[in-house]
């Protein structure tokens, strides 16, 4: 059985989602600088469809880093109140599990970019491209860790132009020095983690039926 939604739900889910992060924006004018970031993304995602053939699974993919960096634009990345709903749902305290109070959840977008996007770059590389799995999961790891560096030049960027308190508002450093290697490493991890799990999925034998 396929549990894996068509691309129409998946749009429907992630139109859903960002119509539903501008209900009452607490910060709308630097929302809508995060959110322009989710705009190119939709516009992008809608052009490659339109010229390629995308899987239910890689679209998906790439709908739930949409979706999830939506939520992350409504409240700008590092006030995104996931301790506060881990503790009232499941009575889980991230922040006493690891012993900071840092907002981790920029942590997980940049986590979930890596993981979300490796998969759908090797299905790219392997049909249009006509190479191995091998190939693609080099292919796919690099363009993650390119891709992650380009957004942290980005950022600084940003930094240079913006005054400090606008900045820090769009980037979310929290204080952390390193946290760009630490945003590239965790994209990196994701999509290790995810090539890894592709390519084995794909090497898999299928069962025989009966």
């Amino acid at each position: 059985m396929n549990y894996i939604p068509n691309k129409k739900t998946s749009v429907l889910l992630m139109a859903a989602v960002f119509v539903l992060t501008w209900i009452m924006p607490k910060w709308p004018v630097e929302q809508a600088l995060h959110s322009s970031l989710t705009v190119v993304g939709f516009f992008l995602l809608w052009r490659y469809v339109a010229k390629y053939d995308m899987d239910d699974l890689d679209f998906l993919l790439i709908a739930l880093f949409i979706s999830v960096h939506s939520i992350a634009a409504r409240w700008l990345y590092s006030n995104v109140p996931y301790e506060r709903w881990l503790v009232d749902c499941c009575g889980i305290s991230l922040n006493h599990l690891f012993a900071s109070d840092r907002n981790h959840f920029d942590r997980l977008v940049h986590f979930l970019y890596g993981f979300c996007f490796m998969v759908p770059i090797m299905s790219h590389v392997i049909k249009q491209r006509q190479s191995n799995q091998r190939v693609a999961f080099y292919v796919g790891l690099s363009a993650i860790m390119i891709t992650s560096l380009w957004y942290e030049w980005f950022e600084w960027l940003i930094a240079v132009l913006l005054s400090p308190a606008d900045a820090e508002s769009y980037n979310g450093q929290q204080g952390d020095i390193w946290d760009a290697h630490k945003d590239m490493l965790l994209a990196t991890l994701g999509g290790l983690l995810s090539g890894l799990g592709y390519r084995k999925l794909k090497q898999s034998p299928v069962p025989a039926n009966g």
